[in-house]
């Protein structure tokens, strides 16, 4: 049988076996369905466990009666954007020649709304398949501003989401992102040097530089992805609208002093509005 998990090239298996190579790259419903399971599970496994690297991961999922190798892990954890939260050599890879800023925030007094955005990308588990999830986030506040759902991992969707949320709230100060290729890509930072927005970037391996993005995930999942088995995009992006909506206007958060992100980004409208 044909993997590519083995240490002899693809070309030379099916040689040996009198295939044609491009039968190998036939995938089956049933091994898209499983690695759509496995991928859920490596989400939950990250959220819980957010230090675990593809060793840990595999065995977690061997006990969870799955027996899959470290290569299939490493393969579903780059799918799903999952990287285990310690300091290591590289984390997000920017796209080849494009140009990495520094992190801006470090030492910094976040204070008011608009000052610093923060956006970042999620894998977003379904009944059948996934797609992925972008979300700009205003720092201050915790207020989603904009988010776009997408069945691929290129920059257009982050662009959409960052391009809406300038036309409907103008700009930040300062916008901060990870090193991943969607975010250093001239698409998306043009936009930005545009609309003279400085740029911030986290360094490799520091997780806990967009710390804010992180916390929305895991609120997404627990409190709205995991309850529910969307069966669609439209069901998903349907779904994600009433709870972002939810998550900005009703939810109180304890880090705002128990106030939602509407209140603490529109004070001025709150206070008229009482």
């Amino acid at each position: 049988m044909v993997s590519p998990e083995l240490s002899l090239p693809v070309r030379k298996q099916c040689e040996l076996l009198r295939l044609a190579r491009s039968t190998f790259y036939y995938v089956t419903t049933k091994n898209m369905e499983e690695d759509d399971r496995l991928m859920a599970l490596i989400d939950r496994c990250h959220l819980q466990y957010p230090f675990y690297g593809s060793r840990r991961i595999r065995v977690w999922l061997v006990g969870q009666g799955y027996n899959v190798n470290r290569k299939r892990v490493q393969r579903l954890m780059r799918l799903t954007a999952t990287t285990a939260s310690y300091p290591k050599k590289k984390l997000s890879l920017p796209g080849e020649g494009h140009k990495i800023y520094p992190y801006l925030l470090r030492g910094l007094d976040i204070v008011r709304p608009d000052q610093v955005w923060a956006t970042d990308i999620t894998y977003i588990p379904m009944a059948k398949g996934h797609v992925y999830l972008a979300a700009v986030v205003d720092w201050f506040s915790r207020r989603v501003l904009s988010w776009r759902l997408s069945t691929t991992m290129d920059s257009s969707f982050c662009v959409d989401a960052l391009e809406e949320a300038i036309k409907t709230y103008g700009t930040p100060e300062i916008f901060n992102t990870d090193q991943g290729s969607q975010f250093t890509s001239a698409k998306f930072t043009d936009v930005l040097s545009e609309h003279s927005i400085k740029i911030s970037m986290d360094g490799k391996g520091r997780w806990i530089d967009n710390v804010i993005v992180e916390r929305l995930w895991r609120s997404v999942k627990y409190e709205e992805v995991y309850l529910k088995a969307y069966d669609t995009v439209r069901h998903a992006r349907d779904s994600l609208r009433s709870y972002f909506g939810f998550y900005n206007s009703e939810r109180k958060h304890q880090s705002l002093d128990y106030q939602t992100p509407d209140e603490v980004y529109f004070p001025k409208a709150v206070l008229i509005a009482a």
